[in-house]
């Protein structure tokens, strides 16, 4: 087999200078080598292409498509197959991919005879690209028939990924790590500089990838699960090289336009458009949060304090074609993603940070654990975690589950809210326990909160009104419905109530 190193790399920079990396079956330990990495001053690629992968518009990046056989649905043992893609557009730095095929390691050099170039977007293609490399890859496993290598997942762009499960479209995405997000500084985006693919078998496979930036070096580790529900078993290591105050964890990355809770956000035939629209928790005390996300005015960024967190995720709790009236985004098949830490993470917080747009081709929501105390320099951290990619409800087992929530302005009262919050069972016996926080809010601004059940069976419904006056920018709204004895029977149903810019709410 063809197999080489690419020179310039940090892997192959270290085995030029002499640097000690355990072996691995023959090859360098990736984490060995990001530990080596943290160690030495950060190379930024070139960002630039050679011909024909430069320059690209949409359409013509579209128009690059792996050829069978020699870049695309390679086996990779048992029954998986990868994709290798192409550079150009948004991902012009290269990625070294080395992948294990019958117990040999070996990396496929980047040329454009690996794909396929359509004639209405290039005349001549080169049979060499010098300096370019793959973007990313793709895998692929029957997921829906046994005769069909369906695409179950993607690492392509920064350290960027996204997973679906049986009859799901993809949606939401992950990440190793952020850096920086919702910050006052620029965000910085660690990418994926060397894959390493393991052969796969047993229903599983598992990757391996370099981690590099400005700030720190990184290990990922992932053993992917395909099913029904798609699992991931993921251990990312950082080496930072400069102390690290706001570092995301097993950050998810999601879209949010419009929906029930504020549908005047975009003026088209829609009821819904977004990708996740709960923010999920539940805490290490086992307290189970439930926090409908928006398309802010402004940023706005939410921090849920806690030590250990049991799970947090991002959740599309709509599940129905009449939910969205899509026929082409298919938003409700698109797969929630859980985040279960594994071993102890300690105090920090579980971050939202909530983003404004105006179009559902830009993510803006991000969910993430932030550790308390920071990363330091010259430090090894270690945060182990499973993520599911699932259609599944986030709180299953609730006797009261959220069902919807909804808003809009109460008409009759100028400058007063109305809010409708559904939940599954009855409200015999059961008591709204409804509080508002915040700088200046006191309990007058909450009125007409009522419990009752819908007809026919639907559930129950609670419903209030809100009326922030002219003393708070931003008030934090929470309820949960408790039995005669005081105990929650439903999770916590928590909003950000923010004034917009124009002084209205």
């Amino acid at each position: 087999m063809n197999r080489r190193l690419f020179m310039g790399t940090a892997l192959a920079s270290m085995i030029a200078r002499g640097l000690p990396v355990a072996a691995q079956g023959g090859v360098p330990s990736l984490l060995e080598v990001a530990r080596a990495t943290a160690a030495q001053d950060y190379v930024a690629p070139s960002g630039v292409l050679p011909p024909p992968f430069a320059g690209l518009d949409y359409d013509a990046f579209r128009g690059i498509r792996p050829i069978v056989g020699e870049a695309a649905l390679l086996p990779q043992g048992g029954s998986f197959a990868v994709d290798l893609l192409p550079p150009g557009l948004y991902f012009p730095d290269p990625v070294t991919v080395e992948r294990q095929v019958d117990g040999a390691w070996a990396d496929l050099p980047l040329t454009p005879e690996l794909f396929d170039f359509d004639p209405r977007y290039f005349d001549s293609v080169p049979q060499e690209a010098p300096g370019a490399g793959f973007s990313g890859l793709r895998l692929r496993y029957p997921l829906n028939a046994p005769d069909v290598m369906d695409e179950v997942a993607v690492f392509q762009g920064a350290s960027y990924f996204r997973a679906i499960g049986q009859a799901m479209a993809y949606g939401l995405s992950a990440r190793a790590v952020a850096l920086g997000t919702g910050g006052a500084t620029p965000e910085e985006f660690p990418r994926f500089t060397h894959m390493r693919l393991h052969e796969g078998g047993g229903g599983s496979i598992r990757m391996e990838a370099l981690i590099d930036s400005p700030s720190l070096s990184g290990h990922f580790d992932m053993e992917l699960f395909p099913g029904m529900d798609t699992g991931m078993n993921i251990s990312v290591t950082l080496f930072p090289r400069v102390r690290l105050d706001s570092v995301g964890i097993a950050p998810l990355t999601s879209m949010y336009l419009k929906g029930p809770m504020r549908g005047a956000a975009s003026d088209d035939f829609r009821p819904r458009v977004h990708d996740s629209d709960v923010l999920f928790i539940e805490n290490g005390a086992g307290e189970r949060l439930w926090r409908p996300i928006g398309n802010p005015a402004a940023v706005e960024t939410s921090a849920f304090s806690d030590n250990d967190p049991r799970a947090f995720g991002l959740f599309q709790t709509a599940r129905t074609y009449e939910d969205f009236e899509d026929t082409e985004a298919r938003y409700e098949i698109r797969p929630s993603a859980i985040i279960g830490p594994l071993g102890n993470w300690g105090p920090g917080a579980v971050m939202l940070v909530e983003i404004p747009t105006g179009t559902e081709f830009l993510d803006n929501i991000v969910a993430f654990w932030r550790p308390e105390a920071a990363l330091e320099a010259g430090g090894e951290y270690r945060f182990r975690y499973r993520l599911d990619w699932t259609l599944a409800d986030p709180d299953p087992d609730s006797p009261a589950q959220v069902i919807q929530s909804r808003s809009g302005r109460e008409h009759e009262y100028p400058g007063t809210r109305r809010f409708v919050i559904d939940f599954t069972g009855s409200s015999d016996g059961l008591v709204p326990d409804l509080s508002v926080s915040g700088e200046g809010a006191v309990p007058d601004m909450l009125d007409g909160i009522a419990l009752f059940n819908l007809p026919d069976g639907r559930g129950q419904r609670a419903t209030f009104l809100l009326t922030p006056g002219n003393a708070a920018r931003a008030l934090e709204v929470r309820l949960v419905l408790r039995d005669a004895g005081g105990a929650a029977v439903s999770p916590v149903w928590l909003h950000r109530w923010t004034r917009k810019r124009d002084g209205r709410e």
